[in-house]
């Protein structure tokens, strides 16, 4: 296995591939290789599932060097802490990206199911989704703020990614262990639609 970064340097390579990316001078390293077979990525990637967030192109990253787990609404459950823990593990990669996005379609599903519980949807499946998503928007609907319907999606869309770092930062005991060490940062992030700028809600130091 290749010395992988610390995490601040892991950080600083995601965020200089973001810039190129939004600057449309991406260059997609590592896309043309010949070796095809290895990898040594240097961060995990939770994100959504969304069509237009695909993480090797927003962060200009290549073959091997993203390890990336996409779900709807970027929620955190058993399989996905397990993917990390052998992605740290494995590979000793040093930080793990939570990869929200604006106008998020999972989001935009849970304030509708919450603001009108009796409409049911016929995906039974979609449930599952939403109750992980939920909390976060209800914590906004009661807070009292005074929020239209694109005030809430924005702000629980933002709010549903600080939960899901929260929650991977206390659910799994290894990962715990790691962030304690200084061995992995864990960082939640908000794809931004219109601009392609990723934007970090907290930093590695």
């Amino acid at each position: 296995m290749s010395e992988q970064p610390t995490s601040k340097e892991a950080f600083q390579r995601l965020v200089e591939g973001n810039d190129r990316f939004i600057e449309g001078d991406s260059n997609f390293s590592r896309q043309d290789t010949l070796d095809r077979s290895g990898q040594a990525p240097f961060a995990v990637i939770l994100g959504c599932s969304d069509s237009r967030v695909p993480a090797e192109l927003v962060f200009d990253q290549g073959l091997g060097d993203l390890f990336v787990i996409r779900i709807a609404g970027n929620v955190i459950a058993p399989s996905q802490i397990g993917s990390i823990e052998f992605a740290v593990e494995r590979f000793g990669t040093p930080l793990v990206i939570v990869l929200g996005h604006t106008s998020c379609g999972a989001i935009s599903a849970t304030v509708e199911a919450l603001m009108n519980p009796t409409v049911q949807t016929q995906c039974l499946n979609i449930g599952s989704i939403v109750k992980r998503i939920a909390p976060s928007v209800q914590e906004l609907l009661n807070s009292g703020a005074n929020l239209n319907k694109d005030q809430l999606i924005s702000s629980a869309c933002k709010a549903n990614i600080r939960s899901s770092v929260n929650q991977l930062q206390h659910s799994s005991e290894f990962i715990e262990e790691m962030v304690e060490a200084g061995k992995l940062a864990i960082v939640g992030a908000e794809y931004d639609l219109e601009t392609g700028r990723v934007n970090f809600l907290n930093t590695v130091e």
